[in-house]
């Protein structure tokens, strides 16, 4: 398997740095940290190498996107608030020929109206939601199935 095919880029976006503080009754205690902790043990298990990304700017994340066409396998996407709005970063996954696994730590259609509408959603292999950080876990997991063209 070429290197390209063995890489996963993880991107986190606004607020998630926070995680651990920011509203722990809804996000939980886990700080991203410990997330990409487990994520960099797992993916070493699974011999995959992560690039892992947090930004609060949404150029940023599109740049990140934009520049994985050759450079990854997968995209592990927690585009947070971006998820409601941003056409910009739907239209860079649209573009480009990576699969991409939406994840939210939240069940965001258990939670306010606004939170309802994914726009990135149809343009994600799937979405993963409301397990928490587990989420991250099981979204490297189908990553793999991804990867490796077995059934999910």
């Amino acid at each position: 398997m070429e290197a390209s095919k063995k890489r996963v880029l993880v991107l986190h976006g606004p607020n998630l740095n926070l995680l651990g503080k920011r509203e722990p009754d809804i996000y939980g205690a886990t700080t991203l940290q410990t997330i990409n902790d487990r994520l960099n043990a797992r993916a070493a298990e699974l011999g995959l190498e992560l690039t892992i990304i947090q930004t609060n700017y949404e150029g940023k994340m599109i740049d990140a996107i934009q520049q994985a066409q050759d450079n990854y396998a997968c995209i592990i996407i927690n585009p947070a608030a971006f998820t409601h709005y941003s056409v910009a970063v739907r239209d860079a996954l649209a573009a480009i020929n990576v699969p991409a696994i939406e994840v939210h730590l939240s069940n965001i259609y258990r939670r306010e109206e606004f939170r309802h509408h994914s726009v990135i959603s149809p343009v994600a292999v799937g979405q993963i939601a409301g397990f928490g950080a587990d989420g991250y876990l099981l979204a490297l997991e189908a990553a793999v199935c991804l990867i490796r063209g077995a059934s999910l």
